[in-house]
């Protein structure tokens, strides 16, 4: 029969880093890492339910009204070379160029956002249960600093063996955590793509999957209104004559409305959390990616480090953003 640990047995001392029967279950420093795992994931729900419900994202979102409406438009544009990242390094792991995969995921092309930075840390805090200094957001430096010096962690990545393949596995927790926050940027521009779904059939009666789809039938009709009111005969007039040859738009005004409405889908953008966020809780789709990040986090430290995280968000909302070119381009070389 086994004896049981020194802790356990009468008069034994307890020893540095060895789990204490007075400490609580929670604390992953009492438990093994299987144990701990399985309290991280405990956790999710409460964590969903305080951040993501309606008073949680509105309090969350209180950081968008700074620089993140700067940093909306810039990621925006950015979005494609994110998603070029990612289907090379998926290549470059078909072709078993890991190490060029490892490099190209490791790409943090996004800005982050004060937001990001709020929920990041928050799952390192309250998921992870890693101790943190005062504050609601810190820097990527810091979370992964708390990372490799947390208590939790310290036995897995010992057990890495070499100081390259610890910092390599520290490296890769941090990632997940920066992608698993940049999925909610991903489904903020999903949803802006159905706001812009809903406002080009209600006031164009038209097919508009994104804002830059919108751009065409704006343009068209403020050519048409610009025309009417300066139509030597009058707006009358003008409303009959251009009801029989409508007037198109020039491309300068087509662009310009396709610069202004990314703009305003991109602070909608920003935005849009307060309302996705809630909905998502409400369908467990929150829960259900904070346990696939919690999964890829465990094969990280006890497993084999090759489940990985990526957030599929990321792709849908860049199909998105083609369709709505596709949609823009056709409409323009149409007319």
């Amino acid at each position: 029969m086994s004896s049981p640990p020194p802790s356990s047995v009468p008069g034994a001392p307890n020893l540095p880093g060895a789990p204490s029967a007075a400490r609580p279950v929670s604390d992953p420093l009492s438990t093994s890492d299987a144990a701990y795992f399985a309290a991280v994931r405990l956790r999710i729900d409460p964590f969903v339910a305080q951040h993501f419900g309606l008073r949680g994202t509105l309090r969350l979102h209180k950081a968008a009204l700074g620089r993140d409406i700067l940093r909306a438009p810039l990621n925006v544009i950015l979005s494609p070379v994110l998603l070029l990242t990612r289907l090379l390094g998926w290549l470059c792991s078909v072709l078993r160029l890991r190490r060029a995969a490892r490099w190209l995921r490791a790409r943090r092309i996004l800005l982050r956002t004060e937001v990001a930075a709020r929920v990041e840390t928050g799952v390192v805090r309250h998921v992870l249960g890693v101790a943190l200094p005062q504050g609601e957001a810190h820097d990527t430096r810091t979370l992964s600093r708390a990372i490799q010096q947390a208590p939790v962690f310290s036995g897995g990545l010992r057990a890495k063996g070499e100081v390259a393949a610890a910092n390599a596995t520290a490296n890769s927790i941090a990632r997940a955590i920066a992608e698993y926050s940049g999925a909610r940027s991903a489904v903020a521009d999903i949803s802006t793509a159905l706001i812009a779904l809903a406002i080009g059939g209600l006031v164009f009666q038209a097919l508009t999957p994104g804002m830059i789809s919108i751009a065409p039938g704006l343009a068209r009709t403020i050519a048409l209104e610009t025309a009417v009111a300066g139509f030597p005969l009058g707006a009358g007039a003008g409303s009959l004559w251009y009801g029989v040859f409508t007037p198109g738009a020039p491309p300068w005004l087509v662009a310009a409305n396709v610069a202004g409405l990314v703009m305003v889908g991109s602070v909608i953008g920003a935005f849009a959390g307060v309302i996705a966020d809630p909905l998502q809780a409400r369908l467990g789709l929150h829960r259900r990616r904070l346990r696939r990040f919690v999964d890829a986090v465990e094969d990280d430290l006890v497993g084999s480090g090759t489940k990985g995280y990526a957030a599929p968000e990321h792709f849908y909302a860049r199909v998105m953003d083609l369709w709505d070119a596709g949609m823009s381009a056709w409409r323009v070389f149409r007319s």
